[in-house]
């Protein structure tokens, strides 16, 4: 569970409706669990009172895992672009030593099954230019690696002769995919931020469809 305030005096007040929800119910929440993220604006610090959960100070992070999604106090994705470079490479390597006597058809197969899930990839909008190639080089990789294919060979090329979709097309299908349930979700605030043209990340993911030839690389 996730509470979200726009100010310390709110927090507690989400935290006091918590505790006497437990209290009522005859439950009791592990506070060493429980940790205290505080967004930052800028360069700006802050000086948070101590918070507490059924009498214990929660403890202060710069970082937490949510759903398996990483979050940070500055937003940024670098984090989870890394989580994810690592658990792609575990899945490529395991693909290519395990399957490497299957044939052309169940690698591709394979490939688009464990290697093409980027699992909350859509969200990403924050994040260096170094995060992001050291992802999208083990993406290409991966691929080389599962069909023997040389280091240097033209990764355009590769994913074109074998009608797999390249590093950049998978992020805009999952950014498409996201944003077409957004906007016709029940949900009243997903409707307004999908809907919001001037919202960040509606003009990162437009950003990711709207490109000029200059911007696109090919390795």
């Amino acid at each position: 569970m996730v509470l979200l305030s726009p100010s310390v005096s709110a927090l507690k007040m989400l935290l006091a409706i918590c505790e006497r929800f437990s209290v009522a119910h005859g439950l009791k929440y592990n506070v060493t669990k429980s940790e205290l993220l505080v967004f930052k604006s800028g360069t700006k610090t802050y000086t948070i009172p101590p918070i507490t959960l059924s009498r214990s100070p929660l403890q202060t992070v710069q970082e937490f895992k949510y759903l398996s999604h990483w979050v940070t106090d500055t937003l940024k994705d670098d984090v989870d672009l890394e989580r994810e470079r690592r658990a792609l490479s575990i899945r490529g390597n395991m693909l290519a030593r395990r399957f490497a006597r299957c044939s052309h058809e169940v690698k591709i197969a394979l490939f688009k099954t464990y290697c093409q899930m980027m699992y909350t990839c859509s969200l990403w909008s924050n994040y260096t230019e170094k995060a992001f190639s050291a992802l999208r080089v083990q993406y290409n990789n991966a691929f080389r690696g599962l069909l023997g294919l040389p280091w240097r060979c033209s990764a355009s090329g590769m994913f074109a002769e074998n009608g797999i979709d390249g590093f950049q097309a998978v992020l805009r299908k999952r950014v498409a995919s996201l944003w077409v349930r957004t906007r016709g979700s029940t949900n009243t605030l997903l409707r307004v931020i999908a809907r919001r043209m001037d919202s960040p990340i509606i003009s990162h993911w437009m950003g990711m469809h709207v490109q000029s030839n200059k911007n696109f690389k090919f390795v």
